[in-house]
């Protein structure tokens, strides 16, 4: 059963305005500063005149690569180092992308900061742009033969797809096409930076605040102790604040140059050209099943978009090759350079598009054999995991499809295609899909301290990105002590008290729950040895002055199943230490079943999603106001990316032409019908002495392609990308 549920213990300071942001902070004498950024896709610069920047009143300092020896780049966060890229801007003359920054201009206020950049001025030696998959000078690189980590990003094959696809009965093949997007979080990318003699302050919306600390290290060659990050509440991440950005560094030693803070926020153009970002994909899926309607074979070919100076892997056939009981599968990727800033992981990274091509295919193959699109997948539904053998420690898939259909209605539906209209002829679509979502779970430290004044303090790894995180740990202490959740005060995102593991990957419950649940219950014996003999019925405060002790505290430590102790070497230094969904002895995945109802108008063509159904296998849910938050969000996401989201590219120039909220084009509050979400809330009964599993990001995985489902059903169109217009259903 799923604990109760209580209110998100930070709801009266987030919408009071009491909480504080990274950018909301304000230190006597703290100086503003913006950036300069190339205005060429690729080549060098040739020469930079700041002379009329500096002429502005009130600038102070302007950085440009002439100022910054000394300075190394932070390491690229996939090849062991912190950076969302290795490029560090303002490190040599070169341009890779346009938007990289080539000067940095400090002022006593923001306007005088912004009139300096828009005032520098450079000269450069263009050569030619790629910034497409297919554009003339792309290098495309087999992700399998690349110099990436093996086997994480090798090849996934199982059986003999090629051999098997040939003797198929039914066969399908589909080619499926995915945007360029952007995360847009309301919270900019932001940095304040403070000196205080030699030691270093920070304050950054980041969900890594130990790398941006070990980045900043690395970067200005500085002993990791000398520097603390601070990253409270960040004001949505959705991966694009995983790694330390570029300008960090530079703030910091614009900082220390001037004896001032400086404080530092991206205006969202800049965001959108020199920030990490979605990138374009495109895959080719073949299935094959025989005459029962059994899934015998697939392949799932993809190319997707990396930069030229890293290789961004995403391995999108893992989850494509996990969603069914198929016994022949191959899986491959291949990067495509581009002249682009390095790509990132947003929200349900490969997840998202990969689910996509596949169960788009799999709706088409449903047709061909004749099939309802659910009982078609429920018979393929996967006893253990097709591509290691191992058993899963807990699938509810087929749970979620089934109470999802009861509860959508889905026995109502006819399945001709256009066979299902409002009297006012609207078109009507009804489409299911599934997703599921690796369960990783990395490794945590939680301190707990009790106070006689009745004070509760813990302190664990982990960043509150609205996500609702606090509201989960508090939780689990209220639980475990016998306090209301209220009464417990939940630090995160500090690097002065625990090692601050990356937030992301929907690991976040599965990491830092279980450690503080070990916290919880070490404090309850400690309490018991100091009561003794006493007097019974005691409240710990009064425990702790009978034992005449200010205060208790105790810690506690949680690592994945299978991971060494000496994991938390690495956790200290700011390195990504989550694994999974492959543990050694299980699999283990969150799953969800999404239904959509689309309404087509007859003459505008305008597509309307009224209702949506989502059923998820999360594992034990712990705060069930939040999670339910999370469904709607990952849902409305999902309506967004399907209907709405592409980043346009200039092919032209470089960069993105859409770079800000008024033509980047997102699902706003009228978009958004019904969404009803539905836990399976089975405790899982090996990761982790929780039971729970993510759920941030399996709620995205399946809604785009229920949607694509939904609008063949109305309308009989197959449409193979996103997002969809309504040119496509004219």
């Amino acid at each position: 059963m799923s604990n109760p549920d209580i209110p998100r213990v930070d709801a009266r300071e987030k919408v009071c305005g009491a909480t504080r942001y990274a950018a909301d902070h304000v230190a006597p004498g703290l100086a503003h500063a913006m950036l300069a950024v190339a205005t060429i896709g690729r080549g060098r610069v040739v020469s930079i005149d700041t002379d009329a920047a500096r002429a502005v009143r009130g600038v102070r300092l302007i950085l440009t690569h002439r100022d910054t020896a000394g300075l190394q780049s932070p390491g690229f966060v996939m090849g062991g180092g912190y950076g969302f890229q290795s490029l560090q801007p303002l490190l040599g003359a070169a341009i890779a992308y346009r938007g990289q920054p080539i000067a940095l201009v400090v002022a006593d206020t923001l306007e005088a900061a912004r009139e300096g950049a828009a005032l520098v001025r450079a000269t450069y030696e263009e050569d030619a742009i790629s910034v497409t998959l297919d554009a003339p000078g792309a290098e495309i690189i087999a992700q399998a033969e690349s110099p990436l980590p093996q086997p994480a990003f090798a090849d996934r094959v199982v059986g003999d797809a090629e051999g098997a696809l040939s003797k198929a009965a039914t066969r399908v093949e589909a080619t499926f096409q995915g945007p360029p997007q952007h995360h847009n979080p309301m919270e900019l990318l932001a940095t304040v930076a403070e000196w205080s003699g030699e030691t270093l302050t920070v304050r950054e919306p980041t969900q890594s605040a130990e790398a941006v600390r070990h980045g900043l290290a690395r970067v200005l060659g500085l002993p990791p102790d000398r520097i603390r990050v601070l990253s409270p509440t960040v004001g949505g991440g959705f991966g694009q604040k995983a790694a330390m950005q570029g300008h960090t560094a530079l703030v910091a030693l614009a900082a220390r140059a001037l004896g001032r803070p400086v404080k530092l926020v991206l205006p969202r153009a800049q965001i959108f050209n020199n920030a990490s970002f979605r990138p374009a994909s495109r895959h080719t899926v073949r299935l094959g099943a025989d005459a029962s309607g059994t899934l015998v074979a697939a392949v799932h070919e993809v190319d997707h978009q990396t930069s030229r100076h890293d290789l961004f892997p995403l391995i999108y056939t893992d989850l494509s090759a996990r969603l069914y009981g198929i016994p022949n599968f191959r899986g491959h990727e291949r990067l495509v350079r581009n002249d682009i800033q390095t790509p990132g992981f947003q929200r349900a990274p490969f997840e998202h598009i990969a689910a996509c091509a596949f169960e788009t295919a799999v709706d088409e193959l449903a047709y061909a054999l004749g099939r309802d699109p659910v009982a078609l997948r429920v018979a393929n539904d996967a006893a253990a995991d097709p591509l290691t053998g191992r058993p899963f420690s807990s699938r509810h898939l087929v749970a979620c499809l089934e109470r999802g259909a009861e509860r959508f209605g889905w026995a109502g539906r006819t399945q001709e295609p256009g066979s299902m209209r409002l009297p006012d002829g609207t078109l009507v679509g009804w489409g299911v899909a599934i997703g599921a979502y690796k369960a990783s779970t990395a490794p945590a430290v939680a301190l707990l301290r009790v106070t006689d004044a009745g004070e509760i303090f813990v302190s664990v790894g982990g960043h509150e990105m609205g996500q609702g995180i606090r509201t989960a740990i508090a939780a689990t202490v209220a639980a475990e002590l016998g306090v209301p959740a209220g009464a417990v005060t939940v630090l995160v995102g500090n690097t002065g008290v625990v090692p601050q593991h990356l937030t992301a990957g929907s690991w976040g419950a599965a990491t830092a729950l279980p450690a503080v649940r070990q916290a919880a219950l070490n404090m309850v014996k400690e309490l018991e040895r100091l009561a003794g003999d006493g007097p019974a019925g005691r409240a710990f405060p009064q425990i702790l002055r009978d034992a005449r002790r200010s205060h208790v505290d105790v810690e506690a430590r949680h690592r994945a199943p299978g991971q060494p102790e000496v994991i938390f070497d690495r956790v200290a230094q700011g390195l990504p230490s989550a694994v999974g969904p492959a543990y050694p002895e299980f699999i283990s995945m969150s799953y969800c079943a999404q239904f959509v109802e689309v309404h087509i108008e007859p003459r505008t063509r305008r597509i309307r999603v009224p209702r949506v159904v989502s059923v998820v296998d999360c594992g034990r849910v712990i705060s069930p106001r939040t999670a339910r938050s999370q469904v709607i969000g990952g849902v409305v996401w999902g309506i967004s990316a399907a209907l709405r989201e592409v980043s346009e590219v200039d092919t032209r120039y470089g960069g993105f032409l859409n770079a800000d909220l008024a033509e980047y084009v997102i699902a706003v509050n009228a978009d958004i019908g019904s969404i009803e979400a539905e836990f399976i809330d089975e405790p899982d009964p090996v990761l982790n002495s929780l039971g729970v599993k993510g759920l941030g990001e399996v709620v995205l995985v399946g809604v785009a392609p229920a949607i694509v489902n939904a609008i063949h059903h109305a309308t009989g169109r197959r449409v193979r990308h996103l997002p969809v217009r309504i040119e496509d259903v004219l």
